[in-house]
């Protein structure tokens, strides 16, 4: 089974368990996921299957989208409501007050990744120092937050939901943490669910048991799409059937004999019948479309 399944994460499953659940449904033993959602977060998780996994090197960097859920007024020591509270704050926060500071945090923006993270400090994982009360010094990073609105609060509670669109290695945790500071308060976050990564949307998404139930009925390719699908923003160019051939081979391609070449960088490569053969890699210096990599059944 080659392609990639998107699971509507449930909460409650680390990404490495949804993974094992999917290599026992596909019966697959090359599978992989494109990044990490903590236990409590639901939504979006591509899962490459087969050869599709060779794809985890080349994806692009997309954008995410989240909507989280947030709580003013007590921060955990995971920024999340799994951990223990830390700091309370009885300073009331009015709906002016959150709105006024949301333009600091649009566009890019510095984070300082949270201890309970799988970042590495001096050869060593966040969270194992967090589990042993060990906090260090975390330099800051440099993250894009393209779109920030509040969807809903309510000024009694100090409850609110967010939508977050931003880059990679962008932490949901840590910009709550940072906007209710700026708010004059302290804040946790109480839910995240992921509605978008590498292009695919819940739309595009099947349950746990959406996908047990296609299982049981030996349909569950009814559910892949192909690998090609994750490529999207990179351009494509066809290439004639000799030019095919070479590329299937490994082999680089003459620029000046293709048709309508991107300017730079990786593109998918496509056969004259619109097949996908893989990505290739413009080099503008040598004057040669290279291969980077093929995702057909003989290609390594």
């Amino acid at each position: 089974m080659n392609g990639i399944i998107i699971l509507d994460k449930p909460s409650g499953f680390t990404s490495f368990d949804a993974v094992a659940v999917m290599r026992g449904l596909s019966h697959q033993k090359k599978i992989g996921h494109t990044g990490t959602l903590d236990p409590m977060a639901t939504g979006v998780l591509p899962v490459l299957l087969g050869r599709a996994a060779k794809a985890l090197n080349f994806l692009p960097d997309t954008g995410k989208e989240y909507e989280a859920a947030f709580r003013l007024g007590e921060r955990r020591d995971t920024g999340d409501v799994t951990g223990e509270v830390v700091e309370t704050s009885a300073a009331p926060v009015p709906l002016e007050t959150l709105e006024m500071v949301l333009p600091q945090f649009r566009g890019e923006i510095s984070q300082v990744p949270p201890m309970y993270s799988a970042v590495s400090v001096g050869g060593k994982r966040l969270y194992e120092l967090a589990r042993k009360g060990v906090e260090v010094e975390r330099p800051a990073r440099q993250v894009t937050i393209s779109m920030l609105e509040l969807c809903s609060y309510d000024p009694e509670t100090r409850e609110g939901t967010l939508r977050v669109s931003c880059s990679k290695g962008t932490y949901i945790r840590v910009l709550i943490e940072d906007l209710a500071k700026a708010a004059g308060s302290c804040g946790t976050m109480t839910s995240l669910r992921r509605t978008r990564a590498c292009g695919f949307t819940l739309e595009d998404a099947r349950s746990l048991e959406e996908l047990k139930a296609l299982a049981g009925e030996g349909s569950l390719e009814e559910a892949l799409f192909p690998v090609e699908r994750i490529f999207s923003q990179y351009p494509q160019v066809t290439v004639s059937q000799a030019q095919a051939k070479r590329f299937e081979n490994g082999g680089g391609l003459d620029l000046s004999r293709l048709r309508k070449a991107p300017e730079e960088g990786v593109c998918r490569v496509k056969s004259p019948e619109g097949a996908f053969l893989g990505l290739g890699n413009v080099d503008r210096e040598q004057g040669q479309l290279r291969f980077l990599k093929s995702f057909l059944e003989r290609g390594e």
